[in-house]
């Protein structure tokens, strides 16, 4: 597993709050919804770093799957540049959740062995497909990692997505929303918004910052 940027915690010791985007570039995205997911990775940033506190303290990592890759190691909002994702493979969604997990409890040592104080961390899922590999392990993760506060994980599906699995996957209290359309934008900018919250409250705390209200997405019936 790469390690995550430690360099600048002597230079910048503001608690950070974490967030892995896990990202579905798989081959069915081609087209305008990859495009419409990097757009909306860079209105994000753009949103994130103009809060002044927020840009030091909200740090994103990027695992794309399509294969499975990191895209972007944890670093902090005002170090970010968001990458350009191209439509690849197929989808080994279980493989990319667990690849994300460890990712965090890695970053999450870094910040202890660094005397770093954290929010609880944020995984964001977004995929128009199913996996394609075994998924029932990284689901049993996702729940229990909920159940123990470890995490907030999100799943958002778009266009064609599986959303009877994604069901299986999301943790029972945070059921996964169908995508508006490619509005990845609103997506992301209620992402910075959540994101920017969370940075002005007080670290360690147990309980869901509360978060604006969801107007880009809808519960798949």
């Amino acid at each position: 597993m790469p390690i995550g940027n430690v360099a600048d915690f002597a230079v910048n010791q503001e608690p950070r709050c974490p967030v892995v985007l896990l990202l579905d570039n798989s081959l069915s995205m081609s087209g305008e919804p990859i495009q419409q997911l990097n757009e909306g990775i860079a209105v994000f940033k753009q949103s994130v770093e103009q809060d002044t506190l927020a840009k030091l303290r909200v740090e994103v990592a990027i695992v794309s799957f399509g294969p499975v890759a990191m895209c972007q190691d944890f670093v902090t909002i005002d170090q970010f540049v968001p990458p350009l994702l191209n439509a690849e493979d197929s989808t080994p969604m279980g493989k990319a959740i667990e690849y994300a997990l460890d990712l965090l409890e890695d970053r999450k040592e870094d910040y202890k062995n660094n005397g770093i104080q954290y929010y609880r961390p944020w995984v964001f899922l977004i995929t128009d497909g199913r996996p394609n590999d075994d998924w029932e392990n990284a689901a049993q993760r996702v729940r229990q990692g909920e159940k123990d506060k470890k995490f907030s994980f999100f799943a958002v599906g778009v266009q064609n997505a599986d959303m009877e699995i994604l069901r299986y996957i999301a943790p029972p209290t945070r059921i996964p929303l169908l995508l508006n359309g490619l509005d990845f934008q609103s997506m992301f900018l209620w992402l910075s918004q959540s994101m920017k919250q969370v940075s002005h409250s007080q670290p360690g705390t147990t309980t869901m910052v509360p978060t604006p209200p969801v107007g880009w997405g809808q519960v798949a019936t």
